[in-house]
């Protein structure tokens, strides 16, 4: 299994438990650089994976691909960790590194640890609050929608269904003994509670 950890925003008293146990247990430990690899060295040795920041996707690709051949071999026989700054399904490394290990190495399991993101550690460090709808971008074009407090999941699909959204997931009471997620719009409850979540995106 091959296990995205997040570090959290580079302070290292601000990782999770669960990313400290995962990488104590995992066979291999790969980073994308010098900063994870700090925050990981008092649990694991890890090994630095080069991920040039570039534009040009085609040799991106390359990269992921060639990245993702190397890992797939060791995952497929036990536990592989890939620690990254922030979260690993927020504007993350291991977003690309997990589509590429889909495509050409399906029988891989990928499963991802949650850390701090720069967006709430923004507004912690800042002093910011946020108690209203707000909207993070990186000035690409917009492909995902997250709704909190869904108490109407059936009627927020709905809407966003129009706004050209096509595929959906409710969820609600993440990580606890109550935890449910469900998959595709046609499937979704009509009524969710205070703790539920709408997600859509776009092809």
């Amino acid at each position: 299994m091959l296990i995205g950890v997040g570090l959290g925003p580079g302070s290292p008293d601000l990782l999770t438990l669960r990313a400290v146990e995962v990488l104590k247990s995992s066979d291999k430990v790969y980073v994308p650089g010098r900063m994870a690899e700090e925050l990981v060295k008092p649990y694991a040795h890890a090994e630095i994976l080069d991920f040039p920041m570039l534009t040009d996707y085609d040799v991106l690709n390359e990269v992921w691909k060639k990245n993702a051949e190397l890992l797939a071999d060791e995952a497929l026989k036990g536990n592989v960790a890939f620690g990254l700054i922030g979260d690993p399904n927020f504007f993350s490394t291991f977003t690309h590194l997990k589509r590429v290990m889909k495509k050409y190495y399906p029988d891989v399991e990928t499963m991802t640890v949650p850390g701090i993101s720069s967006i709430t550690s923004f507004a912690s460090r800042t002093g910011s609050e946020v108690d209203s709808s707000f909207e993070v971008s990186d000035g690409s074009e917009k492909k995902y929608a997250i709704r909190l407090k869904a108490r109407s999941p059936q009627e927020i699909a709905k809407e966003l269904s129009e706004e050209g959204y096509t595929d959906f997931i409710f969820a609600e009471r993440l990580f606890s003994e109550n935890e449910n997620i469900i998959k595709g719009i046609e499937n979704f409850p009509e009524k969710g509670n205070y703790f539920s979540i709408v997600y859509a995106s776009k092809k």
